[in-house]
C-alpha cells in the first residue's frame, strides 16, 4: 500500500487508469474475441493481487471523470484487499483504508448510479465487522454526519445499516460470526434512543462508547419515514427513500427492543405507510408488519403497545381497503398486485394468530367484527393461495375457547360453511385450461405438480377442520345447512352432463368430484357431531334420527357409477361408526347394504372395468371396518351373517384370495365378539387358518423354494427366459408397441394362476385383521398372540424362503437360461413402472390408464412378472410387519433372528433402488416395535445386515449417479438421470429418518406384553438398556455399520438427508468422551472419518448451503475431542494451506466460545476458508430469482413436497481434483 509497505510477493504489473479502463471496455464489449476477454480479465486478476491495490483502486473510484463502471471495478479493488488481506495491514494501514473509505462516502453525489452506493455501503460494512467497536469508535458519528447530508447520503446510510444488521442477525455471516457479542451489542445501542436505554437497560453495562447523540436511528428513520409519507405527492424522490427506509426497518424490527419500537410509534408510522398509493411503499409496509407480527416472546405490556394499534377499527378499514384494492381478475394478473395481495393475506394471518393467542388485547367489539369480515373476504378469494392463510387463520380462531362461542364468530359461520362446500372439491381433477378462475390462479402460482398436490391437500384439510369445528360448536344449524346443500348437489349429479355410460366411466367426472366433494364435508361434518355428542339428551336425539333418515334416504337412491357407489358407501359407513355408532341396527343395514351392492364387471371397457374391481375391494374393507366395531350384535346373528356372507363371496367372485377376504369379516366378529365362549373360539379361529398352515407346510411348497428354477416354477415364471430369449426382446426399443403373441399371452395367465394358488394374500387377510385397530395387551390382542403364536413357526420358514427367492429374482447372474449378451435384459424386465408425486410424469390416473393400455404388449408381460414377483416380497414384508405387532409372540423366537436377517438382507443388493426404499420403510415397524425384552437377541443382526446394505446400496448409486453425471447426452439422457436421481433421494432419506428414529433420545420404548406366567416368553432374560438409542450406543454390533453409513451419508448429495444426519452425528459426538473401549474406538472414528466426510463435503459447492451445519460438527469434534485425542489436530494440519498456529487458534478460540454456537461455526468457517466450497450464485453461473416467484415461508409451508426442488439448475458435479490427497501428511 502506498507510503505503508507490506512484505508481500510482487507482481511485476504495470497498473494505470487507462489500462483498467481499456480491459473493461474489452469484457463488457459482445464483439471482444474471447482470447482478448480471457487476457483482459487475467490482467484485471492480477491488478486485485498487487500490493498498490487498494491505492489504485481508491484513486480510480474517487476520480469523478471516469466512467461508473471504472469507478465500480476501483471500489472492487478494495473490497477484495478489505477481505482478503485485512489480516495482513497493520493498525495505521487498515486505518487508513478506513479514511479512504469515508471520503469515498462523502463524495458520493445523488448523480451517482445506485450500484456505486451499494457497493460503497458494502465495503463501509467490511471494514465495521473487522474494525467496529474495537478501534473505529465514532462509526456512529460518520453515519449520522453523513445523514445530516443530501438524500443520497440518506440512502447510503439506510444500506449501510441494513446490511450491517443483516450480517449480525439476520444471516450466517462468517465475519460477524467471529465478533456477533461485540456487534451484536453495538448495533443494539446505536438503534435504541436513549431514553429507552436508560429506563429499561440502565443495568446493562458497557465499556464501549460508540454511540452519537440520543435519537438512535430507530427514532431517526421513524423521523424521515414520516416526512416521506407526508410529503409523497410532491417528491418523486421520497417515494424511494421511504421504500428504502421500509427494508432497513425490516431487517432491524425483528430484533430491535419492544420499549424501542414503542417509544417510536412504529406501529402506527407502519400502517401510515400502508395508506401511500405507491405500490412499492405498500409492499415495503406490509412486509416490514409481517416481521412485527411474528416476533414471539413479547410481554403482555409491549403486545398492547405493538400489536394493539392493528386491531384499532382505522387500521383494519385501511387494510380491508387496500384488500379491495389489491385483488385481480384471474384472466387479466397484475403481477405486483398480486403480490401485495398474497403477502397482506399472510400479514392478515399474522394478526389473526396473535388474536388468538392473547384474545384478551381485543374486546369483542366492532373492531372484532370488522376483523372477522375481512378474514371472510380472503378466504372467499378465487386465489386458493390468497385464501389459504385466511383459511389457516379461521382453523385457529374456531379452535380458540376465548373466541369460538363470541357473537361476531358465531354470526362468520354460514360464509365459512358455504366457502369450504365449495373449495374441497379436487382442482387437481380439474382440467388444466378450466374456466374456474381458481384453476387459473393455481396455474399461474404453481409450475410443480407435486408442489400443487401438497398445497391443495393442505387447503382441504383446512376446510374440513373449520367444518368439523363448525359443527362441533352449533351442530344442529351446521348440520342442517350441510345436508340440505349435499342433498340438493346428490339430486341433481347429472344436470348439465351427459348420462352416464360404462363406455364414458372417468373417475375425474364432474358428477363424481361434485359427489366427493359433498362426502368430505359431510365426513368432516360428522367427526364434528361426534365431538359434540354427550350423555344425552332430547336436542341429540333428534339431531341422530335426522342423521339417520337422511342417510337412509340417500341409501334409497340409484347410483350407476361405481365411483360414486364407493363415497356413498364411505360415507354410510361414516354415519354408523360415528355419530350413530350406539346403533348397531343401523350398521347392520350398512353392513347389509354393502353386501348387496353388486355391479357387473365389463371387460369391453377397462376403466369401468377396474372401478368395479376398486368398488368391491372396498365394500370388503368397510364390512371389515363395520364387523371391527359391532362385533358383539353381528355374532348374536353369526349365522345369517355367515350365510350371506359366504352366498356373496362365491356369487361375486372365483378368485379364492377374494373370498379369502370376505370370510375374514367372519373371522373378526369371531375373534373380536366378548360374548362367545373361549374355547369354541378358540376352535373357530384355527378352523379360518389351518388350511393356511397347512399350504405353508406342504412339501410341495418347500420343494419348491428350495432352488431358483423351481422357485420360477412355483411363480408361472418357468418359460419367461426361454421366451424372453426366442423373442430376442434385447433387440426390441419400445416393448409398449409389440403386442403380445398368444405364447405370452399365455405366460400371463399362467403367473396369475400360480400367484392366487400361493399362501400369501389369504395369510395376510386373515393376519392383518388379527392385529388392525388393536390396543396392545387387550383381550383380543392377546387371543391373536396365543392363537397366531402357534401358526408363525409353521409359516416363517417358508416365507423366509419366499422372500429370499423374490430378491435373488432380481439378480442376473440367476438367470442362467439367458446368453451373456442378454443379461442386461434382467434389469429392463424388473425396472418398476410405478407413480410418485414429485417423480412421475403427469397424473396418476393417467399412468394407470397408460399401464392398462399396455397390458397385451410385451411390456405388459414384462409389467405381469414384476407385478408377480412385486406381489411375494412385498406381501411377504407386510406379513413380518403384521406378526411384528404381536410383540412377544413374534419376536421371543430364539432362532428367528439370523434366518430373517439372512432372507432380508443377503441378497438384497439386486434390488433395484426404488425396491430397496419400499423394503427399509415396510421393515421398518418390525425393528421399532421390537420389545425391551427381545432387543438383545433380535435387533443386532438385524440392524447390522439392514445397514450393510443400506451403506452398500446407497453409496454404489451415488457413485454411479456422479459418472452418468459427467457422461450424460441428450434431453432423453439428461430425463432418466433426474428420475433416478430422484428415486435415490427418497432411499436416502428413508434410511436416514431410519437412523434418526432410532437414535433419537426422545422416543419412548413399545410396551411390554403381559405375560400369563410373569416370565418372558420362551425363557429369554429381559435385558434393560433403556430406549432403542441407548440400546444401539452399548452395542457395537449395530454400532459400527451404523455410524459407516452415517458418515458416508455426509457425502450423499441430497441436502436434507446430510442436514439430518450432522444433526445426528452432532448429538453423538459428546456420547463417547470418555474412556472405555469402545468409546475410543468411536471417538477415534469420528475425528477421524466423519471429520474428514464433512471437509470434503465444506469443500463441495453441492453443500454450500450445509455449511452451516457442518462447521457446528466440525466444531463439536474439536471442542469436545481435542483434550482427549490429538486425531482432530493431525488431521487439520494434514489439510493443505492450514499453518498449525492457526489451527492451534482456532481450537483455543472454539474452548473459549464454548457456549456460543454461531461463533463456534464462524470460527471453523474461518479456518477452513481456503477449502470452502462456493455457490454457482456466487460464482455468478446462475442469475437471481425473481423476487416475485420467491415464496415466503408461510407460502412454503403449505407446499410440503418429498422432494429435493431447490430451483437451481442442474450442474455437473464440481472438479475436486485433489481432494484424495488433501489428507495427506503436515
Amino acid at each position: 500500500m502506498s507510503g505503508h509497505p507490506v512484505q508481500l510477493k510482487q507482481i511485476n504489473l504495470t497498473v494505470s487508469k487507462d489500462q483498467i479502463r481499456a480491459a473493461l471496455e474489452v469484457i463488457h464489449d459482445v464483439r471482444s474475441p474471447n482470447q482478448i476477454r480471457q487476457e483482459a480479465s487475467e490482467y484485471l486478476e492480477k491488478v486485485k493481487l498487487d500490493d498498490e491495490a487498494p491505492h489504485h483502486g481508491y484513486t480510480i473510484a474517487a476520480d469523478q471523470s471516469q466512467p461508473p463502471v471504472v469507478r465500480h471495478f476501483g471500489l472492487s479493488l478494495l473490497e477484495h484487499a478489505i477481505r482478503h488481506r485485512w489480516n495482513e495491514y497493520t493498525l495505521e494501514q487498515s486505518t487508513t483504508l478506513r479514511e479512504w473509505e469515508l471520503r469515498l462516502a462523502q463524495n458520493l453525489t445523488d448523480q451517482d448510479p445506485s450500484y456505486l452506493r451499494n457497493k460503497i455501503a458494502s465495503i463501509w460494512v467490511d471494514v465495521a465487522k473487522r474494525s467496529w467497536a474495537l478501534d473505529w469508535m465514532d462509526m456512529d458519528e460518520c453515519l449520522t454526519r453523513l445523514w445530516d447530508g443530501p438524500l443520497a447520503s440518506k440512502e447510503l446510510v439506510l444500506a449501510v445499516l441494513e446490511t450491517l444488521s443483516e450480517d449480525v442477525f439476520g444471516h450466517e455471516d462468517l465475519i460477524a460470526g467471529l465478533r456477533s457479542s461485540d456487534l451484536s451489542r453495538a448495533c443494539f445501542e446505536i438503534f435504541t434512543p436513549m431514553t429507552v436505554l436508560q429506563d429499561h437497560y440502565s443495568s446493562r453495562g458497557t465499556n464501549i462508547n460508540v454511540r452519537y447523540g440520543d435519537e438512535g436511528w430507530l427514532s431517526r428513520m421513524g423521523d424521515l419515514l414520516e416526512w416521506c409519507i407526508s410529503q409523497e405527492g410532491t417528491h418523486a424522490t421520497g417515494q424511494a427513500c421511504a421504500v428504502k427506509i421500509l427494508v432497513t426497518l425490516r431487517s432491524v424490527i425483528g430484533w430491535a427492543a419492544p420499549q424501542s419500537l414503542s417509544a417510536t410509534r412504529m406501529t402506527l408510522r407502519l400502517c401510515q405507510a400502508l395508506r401511500s398509493s405507491h405500490l412499492p411503499i405498500q409492499l415495503a409496509a406490509v412486509d416490514t408488519l409481517h416481521i412485527l407480527s411474528s416476533r414471539t416472546k413479547l410481554s403482555e405490556g409491549d403486545l398492547k403497545e405493538l400489536v394493539a394499534p392493528m386491531f384499532m377499527t382505522d387500521t383494519v378499514d385501511l387494510l380491508q381497503k387496500l384488500y379491495d384494492w389489491s385483488c385481480v381478475d384471474a384472466t387479466d394478473i397484475d403481477e405486483e398486485k398480486y403480490l401485495l395481495l398474497k403477502k397482506l393475506s399472510e400479514l392478515v394471518f399474522n394478526v389473526g394468530g396473535l388474536l388468538v393467542d392473547h384474545s384478551t388485547l381485543v374486546p369483542i367489539d366492532s373492531s372484532f367484527s370488522v376483523f372477522l369480515r375481512l378474514l371472510i373476504n380472503i378466504a372467499k378469494n378465487h386465489s386458493l393461495q390468497v385464501s389459504v392463510c385466511a383459511m389457516h387463520a379461521w382453523v385457529k380462531i374456531l379452535s380458540s375457547e376465548a373466541l369460538v362461542s363470541s357473537p361476531p364468530v358465531a354470526s362468520s359461520v354460514g360464509e365459512l360453511l358455504e366457502v369450504c362446500s365449495q373449495r374441497v372439491i379436487k382442482y387437481e381433477a380439474l382440467p388444466e385450461h378450466h374456466p374456474d378462475p381458481s384453476v387459473i390462479f393455481l396455474n399461474e402460482d404453481f409450475d410443480s405438480m407435486p408442489e400443487r398436490h401438497a398445497f391443495l391437500g393442505n387447503y382441504m384439510r383446512f376446510c374440513k377442520m373449520i367444518t368439523e369445528r363448525i359443527v362441533q360448536q352449533s351442530p344442529a344449524d351446521a348440520l342442517f345447512h350441510i345436508l340440505s346443500s349435499a342433498e340438493q348437489v346428490i339430486s341433481h349429479l347429472y344436470d348439465g352432463e351427459p348420462a352416464f355410460g360404462m363406455h364414458s366411466y372417468s373417475r375425474t367426472s364432474m358428477p363424481f368430484l361434485k359427489m366427493d366433494a359433498q362426502c368430505s364435508i359431510l365426513e368432516a361434518g360428522l367427526k364434528g357431531s361426534v365431538r359434540w355428542l354427550g350423555p344425552g339428551g332430547h336436542e341429540q336425539e333428534v339431531m341422530l334420527q335426522n342423521l339417520k333418515v337422511w342417510c337412509e334416504r340417500i341409501l334409497g337412491l340409484n347410483f350407476e357409477d361405481p365411483s360414486v357407489k364407493e363415497r356413498v358407501i364411505q360415507l354410510a359407513v361414516g354415519f354408523a361408526t360415528g355419530p350413530l355408532k350406539k346403533d348397531a341396527r343401523f350398521a347392520f343395514k350398512i353392513f347389509d347394504y354393502i353386501l348387496d351392492t353388486n355391479y357387473p364387471d365389463d371387460a369391453r371397457y377397462p376403466s369401468y372395468s377396474e372401478a368395479v374391481k376398486d368398488l368391491q375391494s372396498l365394500c370388503i374393507h368397510e364390512l371389515q371396518r363395520l364387523a371391527m366395531k359391532f362385533p358383539d350384535y353381528l355374532i348374536t346373528i353369526f349365522d345369517e351373517v355367515e350365510h350371506k356372507v359366504s352366498r356373496v363371496s362365491h356369487a361375486v367372485t372365483r378368485d379364492n384370495g377374494v373370498r379369502n377376504r370376505y370370510h375374514s369379516v367372519l373371522f373378526i366378529i369371531t375373534h373380536r365378539a366378548t360374548s362367545v365362549n373361549p374355547q369354541p373360539r378358540q376352535e373357530r379361529l384355527e378352523a379360518f387358518l389351518q388350511p393356511l398352515v397347512a399350504q405353508w407346510q406342504s412339501s410341495e411348497l418347500t420343494e419348491s423354494l428350495s432352488s431358483f428354477n423351481m422357485f420360477c416354477e412355483l411363480l408361472g415364471c418357468g418359460g419367461i427366459q426361454q421366451y424372453v430369449s426366442k423373442r430376442a426382446l434385447h433387440e426390441m426399443s419400445d416393448w409398449s408397441a409389440t403386442p403380445l403373441d398368444d405364447e405370452g399371452k399365455a405366460l400371463q395367465m399362467h403367473m396369475q394362476h400360480a400367484l392366487e394358488k400361493l399362501p400369501l394374500r389369504a395369510t395376510k387377510a386373515f393376519l392383518s385383521v388379527s392385529v388392525e385397530k388393536l390396543e396392545p395387551n387387550s383381550t383380543a390382542h392377546e387371543l391373536a398372540g396365543r392363537l397366531w403364536e402357534k401358526m408363525i413357526p409353521m409359516i416363517l420358514p417358508n416365507l423366509l424362503h419366499m422372500i429370499r427367492q423374490a430378491h435373488a429374482f432380481h439378480d442376473a447372474v440367476n438367470w442362467k437360461g439367458l446368453p451373456p449378451e442378454m443379461s442386461g435384459i434382467v434389469r429392463r424386465i424388473l425396472t418398476d413402472r410405478f407413480w410418485q408425486v414429485g417423480i412421475s410424469v403427469g397424473s396418476r390416473d393417467e399412468f394407470y390408464a397408460k399401464v392398462g393400455d399396455t397390458k397385451n404388449t410385451v411390456e405388459g408381460l414384462a409389467s405381469s412378472i414384476r407385478a408377480t414377483v412385486r406381489a411375494v416380497r412385498e406381501t411377504g414384508y407386510k406379513l413380518l410387519c403384521y406378526m411384528g405387532l404381536l410383540g412377544e409372540h413374534f419376536y421371543s423366537y430364539k432362532e428367528l433372528p439370523q434366518p430373517l436377517s439372512a432372507a432380508l438382507f443377503t441378497e438384497a443388493h439386486a434390488l433395484s433402488t426404488h425396491q430397496m426404499a419400499m423394503l427399509v420403510e415396510t421393515i421398518r415397524p418390525v425393528i421399532e416395535n421390537c420389545p425391551v425384552a427381545s432387543r438383545s437377541h433380535f435387533l443386532p443382526p438385524i440392524l447390522a445386515g439392514l445397514f450393510e446394505q443400506l451403506d452398500r446400496k446407497a453409496s454404489d448409486e451415488w457413485d454411479k449417479i456422479e459418472q452418468k453425471n459427467r457422461f450424460s447426452e441428450g434431453r432423453a439422457s439428461l430425463d432418466e438421470e433426474m428420475r433416478d436421481e430422484s428415486v435415490l433421494r427418497q432411499l436416502t432419506y428413508t434410511s436416514v429418518m431410519l437412523v434418526v428414529g432410532l437414535l433419537d433420545p426422545s422416543k419412548p420404548n413399545p410396551p411390554d406384553a403381559k405375560l400369563t406366567n410373569g416370565a418372558t416368553p420362551n425363557g429369554l432374560q429381559h435385558v434393560e438398556h433403556g430406549n432403542v438409542r441407548s440400546f444401539i450406543l452399548a452395542t457395537p454390533e449395530i454400532l459400527k455399520p451404523l455410524i459407516l453409513f452415517c458418515t458416508h451419508a455426509i457425502r450423499m448429495r441430497d441436502t436434507r438427508s446430510c442436514s439430518f444426519i450432522t444433526r445426528v452425528l452432532g448429538s453423538l459426538v459428546p456420547e463417547f468422551e470418555t474412556a472405555g473401549e469402545i468409546d475410543t474406538e468411536v471417538r477415534e472414528f469420528l475425528s477421524t472419518e466423519v471429520l474428514k466426510a464433512c471437509i470434503t463435503s465444506l469443500h463441495d459447492s453441492y453443500f454450500v448451503d450445509l455449511q452451516k451445519d457442518l462447521a457446528q460438527l466440525i466444531a463439536s469434534i474439536m471442542i469436545i475431542y481435542t483434550p482427549r485425542t490429538k486425531t482432530p489436530r493431525q488431521i487439520l494440519l494434514s489439510l493443505p494451506s492450514i499453518p498449525a498456529e492457526k489451527v492451534d487458534q482456532a481450537i483455543q478460540q472454539l474452548y473459549k466460545a464454548h457456549q456460543n454456537t454461531r461463533q463456534q461455526r464462524a470460527i471453523v468457517l474461518d479456518l477452513l476458508e481456503s477449502l470452502r466450497g462456493v455457490s454457482i450464485s456466487e460464482q455468478g453461473r446462475i442469475s437471481k430469482s425473481d423476487p416475485r416467484k420467491i415464496r415466503s415461508a408461510i407460502q412454503q409451508s403449505y407446499m410440503s413436497v418429498d422432494m429435493q426442488e431447490d430451483g437451481k439448475v442442474k450442474e455437473k458435479s464440481p472438479d475436486l481434483g485433489g481432494i484424495a490427497d488433501m489428507f495427506g501428511r503436515p
